[in-house]
């Protein structure tokens, strides 16, 4: 996920995205843990794309309040 395209996103939208994130970076880790992950890289981008959207919130609620 590009940050062009999180920046198009409500700030609703990117509230509910980054709680299904969170959930699949949760389930990521856990597969880890029990060895059942393709690829621990997958991990790496989910937490990397849950940054964008925190950061991506963080300057919208900033600009409404000045």
């Amino acid at each position: 996920m590009k940050y062009e395209e999180v920046q198009e996103l409500t700030s609703t939208e990117l509230r509910k995205r980054m709680v299904q994130l969170r959930g699949e970076l949760f389930e990521a880790r856990m597969k880890h843990t029990l060895g059942q992950l393709g690829s621990p890289l997958e991990i790496r981008f989910k937490r990397k794309d849950l940054a964008r959207l925190m950061t991506a919130l963080h300057m919208k609620l900033g600009k409404k309040k000045q």
